[in-house]
């Protein structure tokens, strides 16, 4: 009897903005090897030097909109008069073929995926070490003045209340010693599951 194609995992980062998240994220990817980051669909025009399926999927607003009513998304934001979202199909195509991906999703998004994928994904929220840090580490990124800061800090706070619905916390204290701890328990995660 035929034994069966062993299947994807679904590796997923969520954190307030200034978190440190993408850093991390390009950082995991870099040290594991069978690790590819998700690449979700926009309806927003293809830049040069962009491909379909590498950078984004390109859909048109009306197949985007089909697409939702069908459900045939895990997640989707409008913002700045786009769509953004992850495709299921794409998502159970990657599980079924045995491939392992990455996503950076807000909290809402990854709590989706976890109810759509429950054995197959693990989410990781990445926490600052205290609103303080929080807030010197976006005055550091995006100036004293941002328009945006007070909302980013408002945003966080909803967020990190989400955080004791994920499958593991990590502080990010250290960004080296963060990254370390997230390559141990995402290998751990692919080698006993």
């Amino acid at each position: 009897m035929e034994q069966d194609a062993p299947k994807g995992k679904l590796i997923v980062f969520s954190a307030p903005s200034g978190t440190g998240k993408s850093t991390i994220a390009k950082a995991v990817l870099g040290q594991i090897g069978e690790l590819s980051f998700s690449v979700s669909a926009t309806t927003r025009s293809k830049r040069p030097g962009e491909e379909e399926g590498v950078h984004y999927f390109f859909l048109d607003k009306k197949e985007f909109e089909e697409r939702i009513e069908n459900g045939g998304f895990i997640e989707y934001e409008f913002f700045f008069g786009n769509y953004y979202g992850t495709l299921l199909d794409k998502t159970s195509e990657a599980i079924d073929s045995g491939r392992h991906l990455l996503f950076d999703l807000d909290v809402k998004g990854a709590l989706n995926l976890k109810k759509l994928f429950p054995l197959d994904s693990l989410l990781l929220f990445i926490r600052p070490p205290s609103m303080a840090v929080l807030q010197e580490r976006l005055i550091k990124r995006d100036g004293k003045n941002s328009a945006g800061l007070q909302d980013r800090l408002e945003r966080a706070e909803l967020e990190l209340g989400y955080a004791e619905q994920f499958d593991e916390v990590v502080v990010n204290d250290d960004l080296d010693e963060t990254v370390k701890v997230v390559t141990e328990k995402i290998r751990k995660y692919l080698s006993t599951h």
